[in-house]
């Protein structure tokens, strides 16, 4: 049995965009845990895409503060076979489908995962992010038996430490990428285009496509003053790379 942790906030990560579904988790979560913050860190992820929403939750996570609980919900296999995870990353949890969802940053910060054995006496076959994940996480904080049992391998444990593919588009139009920076690259193929670097958009022109880092440590492509996502033709899911050095 996992003790309680000490938490302090509960972190919700979804694909649920606007809709009924945010605030039946809000709701519940004020009446299970109502001591606790309930913090919207985000809610449009690509749909369906745990792959892609993994490596920006593992970038998200990093100046988030300490002693969070990420209750995290992309789950297209609702309903079916996969399994739900509980895991623990220095003094942050987690709690999600085994699909992947925390794959790169349990294999950043070497952290533990533990397979979910508890079910709810009464759970919906298609909300299970309402009906079980949020109970394991108000289980889990209160310190009551989540029928936890190690998990050495959980779904991911073999995907690549980078991807490289868009993660996100953002309100602007800006792509959030599965890199990280490599020291020395100059450029940075997207298609048929070589994209320079730059620190930040007023060092390029208006309507200039560029590359860069952005606050999460993550490689970015932004047009200055205009949308990367349209004038480069370019969705989450979507391949890019490689960089391409000096020389």
């Amino acid at each position: 049995m996992i003790e309680a942790p000490v938490v302090e906030r509960i972190a919700l990560v979804t694909d649920f965009g606007a809709g009924p579904y945010l605030g039946q988790m809000q709701a519940l979560l004020d009446a299970c845990l109502p001591d606790h913050a309930v913090i919207d860190l985000v809610h449009d992820l690509p749909p369906f895409r745990p792959d892609l929403a993994a490596y920006l939750l593992s970038a998200l996570v990093r100046d988030m503060p300490p002693r969070t609980l990420y209750l995290c919900v992309v789950d297209p296999g609702v309903g079916g076979a996969r399994d739900g995870v509980v895991a623990q990353v220095g003094e942050d949890w987690f709690v999600a489908p085994d699909n992947g969802l925390l794959a790169p940053h349990l294999m950043a910060g070497a952290g533990q995962c533990w397979q979910i054995g508890w079910l709810p006496p009464q759970r919906s076959a298609t909300f299970h992010g309402r009906d079980w994940f949020l109970p394991v996480a108000a289980r889990l904080c209160r310190g009551e038996d989540i029928g936890a049992t190690r998990l050495d391998r959980p779904v991911g444990h073999d995907w690549p430490e980078m991807l490289s593919r868009i993660l996100y588009a953002d309100h602007y139009g800006n792509l959030m990428t599965g890199l990280r920076p490599v020291d020395h690259a100059q450029s940075l193929r997207v298609g048929a285009r070589l994209l320079p670097w730059a620190r930040t958009f007023c060092a390029v022109e208006p309507g200039e496509a560029f590359w860069y880092e952005n606050a999460l440590g993550l490689v970015e492509i932004a047009v200055n003053q205009g949308r990367a996502d349209h004038a480069l033709g370019l969705v989450p899911g979507d391949s890019i790379g490689p960089f391409v050095m000096p020389g």
